[in-house]
């Protein structure tokens, strides 16, 4: 049975900050839905109705894409342990830029390190808990290091390369960046 909450409630808090992925799903008033996993220690908790994830320069960047398109987004973390439970926030995501005060203002909440590409925020418009039964039980072995070490050997310059290659645009030609 799902139940609806208005803001994070400190079991949620809990709930989040055990679990070592996440999921996000956006998708623009016309065009393909994204859904992203993302690991790492990039999430955190802001007030009872806003969160904050940093992002890293990668494949592409669909979700800033969305957001400054349509906005909505959804961010999922699933128990992969023995407690089943899914939990769901539903709200409004926006990126900040490093170059943005906002940015500015919550990148202390986080490690520097390279490759950050921005920070989002989403305001939560309610949040969803279900059983989550269905998922499989799984063991967490250690974070990847391929992402670090491919960031780690590439300088500023190159950095700003890919990101204009292959982040500047969405897939379905989507700017991402306001």
């Amino acid at each position: 049975m799902a139940d609806f909450f208005d803001a994070l409630e400190q079991k949620h808090i809990d709930f989040i900050s055990d679990q070592k992925m996440f999921f996000v799903a956006t998708a623009p008033k016309n065009g393909r839905i994204s859904l992203s996993p993302k690991g790492l220690d990039c999430f955190r908790i802001i007030s009872p109705t806003e969160v904050a994830y940093l992002d890293y320069i990668g494949s592409g960047n669909e979700t800033a894409a969305h957001l400054i398109d349509d906005g909505r987004i959804t961010v999922m973390f699933n128990s992969f342990n023995r407690n089943a439970l899914i939990l769901r926030l539903y709200g409004n995501g926006k990126s900040h830029a490093p170059s943005s005060e906002r940015f500015n203002e919550l990148m202390p909440l986080f490690e520097d390190g390279p490759g950050i590409r921005q920070i989002f925020t989403i305001q939560i418009d309610n949040l969803q808990t279900s059983c989550g039964y269905g998922v499989p039980i799984y063991e967490g072995v250690t974070e990847r290091p391929t992402m670090k070490k491919s960031l780690d050997k590439k300088t500023e310059q190159e950095l700003q390369e890919y990101f204009d290659k292959k982040n500047k645009i969405s897939i379905d030609g989507l700017p991402t960046v306001e």
